[in-house]
C-alpha cells in the first residue's frame, strides 16, 4: 500500500500542468514565505564534518604463537585494525582556528580530519578533552574559516524552535528542525555530569558534535546524544548547552582541563521513611551526612541533616542529583543553595572551591596506603552506579600490592561506613582509626580487607 501511494504521488508529479498547479507561490497576499535558508547560509559554513581514525592493536591466539609465526613465516610485527569514527563540530573561533566537539568524537584519535562545506579537509589537533561532560576542542588551521560565537547568557525556553545541523550516518552535511522539547535533563544512562537541552529536531548517529542553532542562527547547543531502542532517530535528542560548552572550553585553553568544585560534603537520598523521621511533606531531596571541616559547606553552615533541595538554581531530589549539580558549577562565584531544616525552608549562599587533587598518593593518607595512587571516580564508574574512590595504579611490592590490592578496585567504605569520594576518605582518616578495614569492589562484587 505504500509503494501504490509512492507511485501514485510520483505519477501526479510527472504531469507537467499538474506540476505547475502543485507549486507553491513564491509569495502570500505580497509577503515572501518565511524560509529557513538566509539563516543557514550564514549557519552551515561553521560546522563540519569530523572524521577520526584510531589504530587498535589486535590480539590472535593464533598468530601471537611464536612457534605458529615461524612455521607459517609470519612476520614478527603488532597486527592492527584501524578504527574509525564519524561526527560533526563546530568552528567557535575563526582566528585561532577553534572547533568543539564531543569527546566521544575524537577519543583516542591518532588521526583527525575535519571537512569544510567549501570542500577543504584540514587536519585537526587536539586541545583538550573533558570527558565528564563530552567536550572536546579541536584546532585547525585558521584560514578562511566561518564562526559561530558561543553566547554569554541562555535565554532558551522550552517551545522554542531549534534546527540541528550535522552529518548523520556520513551522509553529508543535513539540516533538521524541531522545538526544544525540555531543559535541564539529566539521569540518563551511561553520560556524564548531565544537563541536556531536549530536542525533537532530528539527531542520528554522526550528528555528535554538531550544532543545534535558534532562528536567530545563535549557538544554543552541542548535539550529543539520542533515546533510541533502535539505534535511529524516535525524536528523542539531546544537546549540551552552548554555554556550559563555553565554560567548559575556557578551562581547557586555559589549565588544559576542567577544574571542579567541591562543596566539601556527602549527601545519601531521602527515603519516605526517613522524610517522615525528619518530619517533611514529600521524600524528595539529598540528606547532608557529613560535612568536611572547614569546606564550603561548613563556611556557609550547612549542618548534618539538613536537605538539599537545590543547589546553583538546580533542582535537587537526589543524592546523584546533588553530585550532577556540584560536578557543573562554577569556582569562586557567589551561589546560592535551598535547603530544609528542621522542616523549615532556608537559604544559604556559598563559593565553591576546587576538589582535591584528582590523583592523590594514599601514603599521605595513612600509612597503610603506602603504595597506591587514589584518584576520583570516573565517568564511566559512576555511570554504573558505583561512588567511592578509584585505586587508579598500585605499586609493585608495595604494602598494597602485597596485600593483594589491585588496579582498578574501588574503596567504597572504610570501616563499616560509606566512602563516596576523596573527601569522605579523607575525613575518615583523619581520625587516624585504629583499625582500618577497607570494603573493596572488584568485578562486581565487594570483599573486606583490613590493612595492618
Amino acid at each position: 500500500m505504500i509503494f501504490t501511494r509512492f507511485v501514485l504521488i510520483c505519477s501526479l508529479w510527472a504531469g507537467s500542468s499538474l506540476e505547475l498547479s502543485a507549486a507553491l507561490p513564491p509569495a502570500i497576499d505580497g509577503q515572501a514565505l518565511p524560509s529557513l535558508a538566509p539563516m543557514l547560509e550564514r549557519v552551515t559554513p561553521a560546522v563540519v564534518n569530523v572524521h577520526s581514525q584510531t589504530r587498535v592493536q589486535v590480539r590472535d591466539p593464533f598468530f601471537d604463537d611464536p612457534f605458529l609465526r615461524r612455521f607459517f613465516d609470519i612476520p614478527n610485527a603488532p597486527r592492527e585494525r584501524i578504527s574509525q569514527s564519524l561526527g560533526s563540530g563546530v568552528i567557535v573561533d575563526a582566528e585561532r582556528g577553534l572547533v568543539l566537539t564531543n569527546n566521544h568524537v575524537i577519543e583516542g584519535a591518532d588521526d583527525i580530519k575535519v571537512t569544510l562545506t567549501d570542500g577543504r579537509t584540514l587536519t585537526a589537533e587536539i586541545v583538550g578533552r573533558d570527558p565528564d561532560t563530552d567536550v572536546a576542542v579541536i584546532r585547525v588551521p585558521a584560514e578562511r574559516l566561518t564562526a559561530l560565537p558561543l553566547p554569554q547568557s541562555d535565554q532558551l525556553r522550552v517551545g522554542d524552535f531549534v534546527v540541528a545541523v550535522g552529518n548523520p550516518f556520513g551522509l553529508g552535511q543535513t539540516v533538521t528542525s524541531g522545538i526544544v522539547s525540555a531543559l535541564g535533563r539529566s539521569g540518563l544512562q551511561g553520560l556524564g555530569y548531565q544537563n541536556f537541552i531536549q530536542t525533537d529536531a532530528s539527531i542520528n548517529p554522526g550528528n555528535s558534535g554538531g550544532a543545534l542553532v535558534n532562528l536567530r542562527g545563535e549557538l544554543v547547543g552541542i548535539n550529543t546524544a539520542i533515546f533510541s531502542p533502535s539505534g535511529g532517530n524516535v525524536g528523542i535528542g539531546f544537546a549540551i548547552p552552548a554555554t556550559l560548552a563555553r565554560s567548559v572550553m575556557n578551562q581547557l585553553l586555559a589549565f588544559g582541563e576542567v577544574q571542579r568544585g567541591s562543596l566539601g560534603v556527602q549527601a545519601q537520598d531521602l527515603s519516605e521513611v526517613l522524610g517522615k523521621a525528619l518530619g517533611l511533606p514529600a521524600a524528595r531531596g539529598a540528606v547532608i551526612t557529613q560535612i568536611v571541616p572547614e569546606s564550603p559547606a561548613q563556611t556557609a553552615g550547612l549542618r548534618v541533616g539538613d536537605v538539599l533541595v537545590t543547589l546553583g538554581g538546580k533542582a535537587v531530589r537526589s543524592a546523584n542529583d546533588f553530585a550532577n549539580a556540584e560536578g557543573l558549577l562554577p569556582i569562586g562565584e557567589p551561589l546560592q543553595m535551598e535547603i530544609l531544616r528542621d522542616g523549615k525552608p532556608l537559604t544559604l549562599s556559598f563559593k565553591l572551591t576546587a576538589s582535591t587533587s584528582q590523583k592523590l598518593a594514599g601514603e599521605k593518607l595513612d600509612r597503610r596506603l603506602q603504595g597506591m595512587t587514589l584518584s576520583e571516580m570516573p565517568r564511566e564508574y559512576r555511570a554504573r552506579g558505583l561512588r567511592g574512590v578509584l585505586i587508579s595504579d598500585v605499586a609493585a611490592n608495595s604494602q598494597a600490592g602485597q596485600a593483594g590490592l589491585q588496579r582498578g578496585d574501588v574503596i567504597g567504605g572504610v570501616n563499616r561506613n560509606t566512602v563516596q569520594n576523596i573527601v569522605g576518605l579523607t575525613q575518615f582518616l583523619a581520625a587516624k582509626p585504629q583499625r582500618l578495614v577497607l570494603t573493596i569492589y572488584r568485578g562486581g562484587r565487594a570483599y573486606l580487607l583490613e590493612l595492618r
